[in-house]
């Protein structure tokens, strides 16, 4: 039984009927005084949950939709409260649209033109450039949200905005039973949803249209736990790219990728590729799976007995520190506290001095945590192993286990070895979350690894962007020994980036300091960005680079750490250095110095 009945008039809209509903909303069709369709959804305050309704006790989701206004979004008409039987009810009405689901016409088509799925992708990154300008995340991008409206020339619509939210990390403030696991990236399943997460979900629904089918198949009708489960494990396979057609396959090579540091990280650049997408370069990643012909079940060759773990070992060779712009304070506290021990055995061993095991580099995405892992191992002369999850993938019983040990000893056999374990959550999520058995399997063998490994010869080096998901047994001293924040660049940084950034391309005289001020707030990775896009309408229009054209670009990108993110990682820091201040204090019964 719905609570507005047919004729019921709410506002000057005439309910019509019916058209779903859940146990806190429900969506009619109404019309106005002339006829004219609109969709009405009711909102039933006593069933809402808590995480649905601001401070104030508004809908989270009416108060969105009456700041978003875009073509290729639903638009938002009024909205008001009514006293009913039932209790307090708000409602919102919006403009009704007439069409068909891009998931329909996918299931009745199968997969579409080229050009077509660039059409609707395009609309839908529009939609997306404008509400992340604005501060906002989706969060549910999938071919079920996505309208092609029959009155404006099947132009694609977001037409669902129960999932908006701002940047959210790890406590969401949306229900999240609903979503689509196919269409969401792995960092959502932690509680991190921002833009980048958004546009993995836009380059998975690409992927639909041009292949017709999703790019994870997976049964849908598993448990939401069940179906991470099963998601994370074909996500350390090499993604099927076999029928996307060719001219596309860097753009969902890129956009799909394993690595972070590969996909997009703004609706902009992903627009920009559509461009021209077949001068794409695809992801540069490993499969973790590749090379074997015949295996055991705990992951071992057959013909060897050893577990495969391709992970090449750099040799320590570079400028070391003298490459990272800014950061002196860290790289001063580093060679003090933790490079000279590394450095000089003999005085270590003199002064009694423990080589530490390793240290957690952490802070907001796009900081160079991994390249200063990289400048940090060519600073002690040490060789150097970059270590992504999807490298230690295994789909065999135990066979992950089987790849850390294997890594350990390949480190030890090149020692002295760095080992950086890049976005180290991922690797060592914390076991409380109740984790499958597997997961908990691998997480004992990380401790047991880490014991003592710089007898060994080995220093780890964990960067993560949510330190606070880490198992908290991965963190005590003995395993990580030093844990290091690395926060935005300051201003000195910021210049000293442009200026190697702009370093042998054709430059005007330019204003370093001020384009500096510009660009407070921006990470490592957008200065790259602002440059690269700089660099590129410079070689279009045949001209040089200049202090206007860097100050009009920088003022065209925004900052892909915004101002909530910060808050959340002032308060991470605080908890994380309270946690090294605990670990650092003396142990009853043991000798201190």
């Amino acid at each position: 039984m719905s609570i507005l009945k047919q004729g019921q008039v709410v506002d000057g809209y005439t309910v019509e009927y019916l058209i779903k509903a859940n146990t806190y909303c429900e969506t009619y069709r109404v019309a106005d005084a002339d006829g004219q369709p609109f969709f009405l959804k009711l909102f039933i305050i006593k069933n809402m949950p808590e995480k649905l309704m601001t401070e104030d006790d508004k809908v989270k989701e009416i108060e969105h939709c009456k700041t978003l206004t875009h073509q290729n979004i639903i638009s938002y008409i009024t909205s008001g409260m009514l006293m009913i039987p039932e209790g307090v009810c708000h409602y919102m009405v919006t403009v009704y649209f007439s069409g068909e689901l891009l998931a329909e016409k996918i299931e009745r088509e199968g997969a579409m033109p080229v050009d077509e799925a660039k059409r609707i992708i395009t609309g839908v990154l529009n939609a997306l450039k404008y509400m992340h300008e604005q501060g906002y995340q989706h969060n549910d991008i999938t071919p079920r949200n996505i309208m092609l409206t029959a009155s404006t020339n099947r132009e694609p619509e977001l037409i669902d905005m129960g999932h908006v939210a701002q940047i959210t990390s790890g406590l969401t403030t949306f229900d999240t039973s609903d979503l689509e696991v196919q269409y969401c990236a792995n960092q959502t399943f932690a509680g991190w949803y921002d833009d980048a997460t958004d546009l993995f979900s836009v380059v998975a629904v690409l992927y639909t249209m041009l292949t017709g089918h999703g790019p994870w198949p997976i049964d849908t009708t598993l448990p939401r736990r069940d179906a991470i489960r099963e998601i994370k494990k074909l996500r350390t396979q090499e993604l099927d790219l076999s029928d996307v057609p060719e001219e596309m396959r860097g753009i969902i090579s890129r956009g799909l990728s394993t690595d972070n540091d590969e996909r997009y990280k703004s609706a902009s650049q992903l627009l920009h590729d559509l461009d021209s997408p077949d001068k794409v370069e695809p992801a540069q990643e490993k499969p973790s799976n590749e090379g074997v012909a015949s295996r055991h079940r705990d992951g071992r060759d057959e013909e060897d007995g050893s577990t495969s773990v391709s992970v090449e070992v750099k040799k320590g060779k570079g400028q070391g520190f003298k490459d990272i712009a800014g950061m002196d304070d860290m790289k001063d506290m580093l060679n003090k506290r933790v490079i000279f021990i590394l450095r000089d055995k003999e005085l270590a061993q003199k002064y009694r001095l423990t080589p530490p095991n390793g240290m957690l580099l952490y802070g907001p995405p796009g900081c160079g945590k991994s390249f200063f892992a990289e400048k940090f191992a060519e600073e002690t002369g040490f060789n150097f192993m970059l270590v992504k999850a999807s490298d230690l993938g295994s789909v065999y019983i135990h066979g992950t286990q089987g790849k850390i040990a294997e890594l350990f000893k390949k480190a030890a056999k090149n020692a002295p070895t760095v080992i950086c374990f890049d976005e180290f959550d991922a690797f060592v999520p914390d076991r409380s979350e109740d984790l499958g058995n597997h997961h908990s399997g691998e997480v004992n063998e990380f401790l047991s690894q880490m014991n003592n490994c710089s007898e060994r010869g080995i220093f780890v080096i964990a960067t993560s962007n949510r330190p606070d998901k880490i198992d908290p047994a991965v963190l005590r001293t003995g395993r990580i020994d030093k844990m290091v924040y690395v926060p935005l660049p300051d201003q000195v940084a910021r210049r000293e980036m442009l200026k190697i950034h702009l370093k042998g391309r054709p430059c005007e005289e330019l204003d370093y300091e001020k384009l500096a001020t510009l660009s407070e707030g921006y990470v490592a990775s957008d200065i790259t960005y602002v440059v690269n896009e700089a660099a590129m309408i410079a070689a279009f229009n045949g001209t040089e680079i200049t202090q206007e054209l860097m100050e009009t670009t920088i003022k065209g990108i925004k900052p892909s750490v915004k101002g909530d993110t910060l808050k959340i990682y002032d308060n991470i820091r605080d908890r994380m250095e309270g946690n090294e201040r605990r670990n650092s204090l003396p142990k009853v019964g043991f000798a201190t110095d």
